[in-house]
């Protein structure tokens, strides 16, 4: 249906099916969480948890690096004393 030049109505259907598009299934669970009203102080609380898990997520992922290639501390000793920027 066509409202004005140029601009559209959009179902909240059309809605749905543009953002499951655009968006992937844990930025929609994210969203869906987010669709009742949260006080400030529970927001906070919420990104404090996302930010400690993908902390937690990194630190998982660099301990199984290290064990893959096996870095041991004397490499990262050496690594400190190394410069890695390269000249433009």
């Amino acid at each position: 249906m066509k409202i004005a030049k140029g601009i559209f109505a959009v179902t909240p259907e059309v809605k749905l099916r543009i953002m499951e598009a655009a968006l992937n299934s844990t930025q929609l669970e994210i969203l869906n969480l987010f669709s009742a009203n949260q006080s400030e102080e529970d927001l906070k609380e919420i990104k404090s948890l996302l930010i400690a898990y993908l902390s937690d997520k990194i630190v998982r992922e660099a301990d199984k690096a290290f064990v893959e290639r096996e870095y041991t501390n004397e490499i990262f000793k050496n690594w400190k004393k190394e410069h890695f920027r390269k000249s433009a």
